[in-house]
């Protein structure tokens, strides 16, 4: 029992664990914060491997879960930075001029971004997003779509301000 299971698990971290961590990476921005948070994802995973029904789904929300908290923890420490350094003015006009969608999705609420990381970065089905989030394929779509309205706007707000 114990051997198939350490076989299954071994063969779902050979499978999942390149595509999890490429996928942290695009959202990070460094492979080894990526590795860790795909490493600690698969670590969760086994702590509850007998009671998770859908290991790829547990591992890519568990993956979002840790990156949002790393999003966090660097805007924690940006602010941090801010109140400490005499350039902070000179540093918030850079960040507005630069907009990256990277950080236009960070910024977006929980509800809206879920779904735009599981579906656009994890390239997930609409149906299988609606599993993973428990919400209906129609909210989702619907998610999604104000999700990349919201984000159109702060685009083209953002490139106004730059020309």
């Amino acid at each position: 029992m114990k051997r198939s299971r350490d076989r299954a698990a071994s063969e779902l971290f050979a499978a999942l664990y390149p595509r999890l961590a490429g996928w942290c990476r695009r959202l990070v921005d460094d492979d080894e914060t990526a590795h860790e948070i795909a490493s600690e994802a698969f670590t969760r995973l086994w702590a509850r491997w007998s009671r998770v029904e859908e290991p790829r789904g547990f591992l890519y929300v568990t993956a979002a879960n840790l990156v949002r908290d790393h999003w966090r923890k660097l805007e924690r420490e940006r602010r941090a930075m801010r109140r400490v350094t005499t350039e902070a003015a000179v540093n918030s006009r850079t960040e507005q001029a630069d907009p990256s969608v990277r950080l236009l999705v960070q910024s977006l609420p929980e509800r809206l971004r879920t779904p735009i990381l599981l579906h656009y970065y994890a390239d997930m089905p609409i149906r299988e997003v609606s599993v993973l989030t428990g919400r209906k394929e129609g909210t989702v779509k619907a998610d999604l779509h104000a999700a990349r309205e919201l984000l159109r706007v702060h685009l083209r707000r953002s490139l106004d301000h730059t020309l």
